[in-house]
């Protein structure tokens, strides 16, 4: 059982009221810490909930899952939505612009060059390095005085070497990916504050101006279009039909940064917390290395790195026996889809060992994540290699999440790792 339990239970008065009131505009400090007690009092009270603002929050599994896979009347492209949010600003510009916010023909061919670039063959060749990385790591926080923050010292630092080598963004340039990163992201949370909106355009500013001078760099000395993903977008096809506008492929390059660093470092970060707080789970991975594997699938299942997606619908349809015109945003709660007690057995659990495991944490069909083999080797490698060299860290403080929604990870996990027990 874990140390605190804040999700099980039948529904109550509690779960009444957290689903009456609830609003992503005006969400609770305890949602921040915790948000499944109010995703199991939407579920069971009021699963197609319509906010405020007129748009719509989902949380079943099942009505959740038919949306991702119909791109056509659930569309991704969200310039409608942002419009009003960003104005005409940097924020809008990369926000519309960039993969995961687009419908095909866009999506299709910045996924085609990706994708090519994220094979599995490729994905196998990375680990090696990986593990001499990992091991870096490990060796530094082994030296390095108590406490240690997991996600500077390490979470954070392993998917920014990854997709800067992917990028081939050089070494002594990846210093400020990080705060890039989390100020762009952070301006696509519900309410955007004007600090989010000033960080976050400044960001957007400094990351494309860095990103072509890395582009006219690469177009001047190419590599090898099969394993660097940004001469790959740069070379299209063979015939250059699928090749990029500079701007649309500044921001799928600004896109892949953010994805690729933020979702993996809540992987690991989210996964080495959920382990102190579970200790029979710990004990058994400890035990089996082998289940590492199903383990990293429970994590992105148990906590999300990315909690919420939205759509807008092309014609009228029904969700969850609820007529929505055409043109209803919707949000879907992949946080609350991955604990849906008709999807999962005891979804409130951490299972390592869980299966089926058919969690929405990278999403489905179309939009499906295109890096997800390499989020989970950098989850496999790192979760799996931090508990055999330091199988008795535990809590020095007080974690501190991101007092995000929509991406659900820590800013600091301080940790004694206790380096005496390799």
């Amino acid at each position: 059982m874990p140390l605190n339990i804040g999700t099980g239970g039948p529904p109550s008065d509690t779960d009444a009221m957290r689903a009456a009131t609830f609003d992503l505009a005006r969400l609770p400090d305890d949602y921040y810490a915790d948000p499944y007690p109010y995703y199991r009092a939407l579920r069971g009270h009021d699963p197609v909930r319509q906010l405020a603002d007129g748009s719509w929050f989902l949380t079943r599994y099942a009505d959740i899952v038919p949306v991702y896979r119909d791109p056509r009347l659930w569309s991704s492209d969200k310039r409608r939505e942002f419009g009003p949010k960003y104005g005409d600003t940097p924020l809008y510009e990369h926000h519309t612009t960039s993969l995961v916010f687009n419908d095909p023909p866009l999506h299709t061919r910045v996924r085609h060059a990706i994708v090519g670039a994220l094979s599995q063959r490729h994905i196998a060749a990375m680990q090696p390095g990986l593990e001499t990385l990992v091991d870096r790591l490990l060796d530094d926080i082994a030296g390095a005085p108590a406490p240690v923050d997991l996600i500077g010292a390490y979470a954070g630092a392993i998917p920014v070497e990854i997709i800067g080598n992917l990028l081939g963004v050089p070494r002594n340039a990846r210093e400020p990916l990080r705060g890039w990163s989390l100020a762009i992201l952070g301006a696509l949370e519900p309410v955007l504050t004007p600090e989010r909106a000033r960080s976050g355009n400044a960001a957007v500013v400094e990351m494309a101006n860095y990103l072509r001078t890395l582009v006219a760099e690469r177009r001047a000395n190419p590599r090898d279009g099969e394993t660097d993903v940004l001469t790959r977008l740069l070379q299209g096809d063979a015939d250059g039909s699928d090749a990029l506008t500079e701007t649309e492929l500044v921001h799928q390059c600004i896109f892949l940064l953010n994805a690729g660093h933020e979702t993996t470092t809540n992987l690991i970060g989210n996964a080495l917390h959920a382990l102190t707080q579970w200790p029979q789970e710990r004990a058994r991975l400890a035990a089996d290395a082998a289940l590492i594997g199903s383990a990293v699938e429970e994590f992105l299942r148990f906590d999300s790195s990315n909690q919420l997606g939205n759509r807008i619908s092309t014609a009228p349809a029904v969700v969850g026996g609820i007529a929505l015109p055409a043109g209803s945003r919707v949000t879907l709660c992949i946080g609350a889809a991955n604990r849906d007690p008709a999807q999962f057995a005891d979804p409130d659990r951490l299972d390592l060992a869980r299966s089926p495991n058919r969690h929405l944490a990278f999403g489905f069909g179309i939009h499906t994540c295109a890096g997800l083999n390499l989020a989970r080797l950098e989850g496999r490698v790192a979760i799996g290699r931090f508990l055999a060299r330091f199988p008795r860290y535990e809590l020095a403080s007080a974690p501190v999440r991101g007092g995000r929604a929509r991406f659900r990870g820590f800013l600091s996990l301080p940790v004694s790792v206790n380096a005496g027990s390799r």
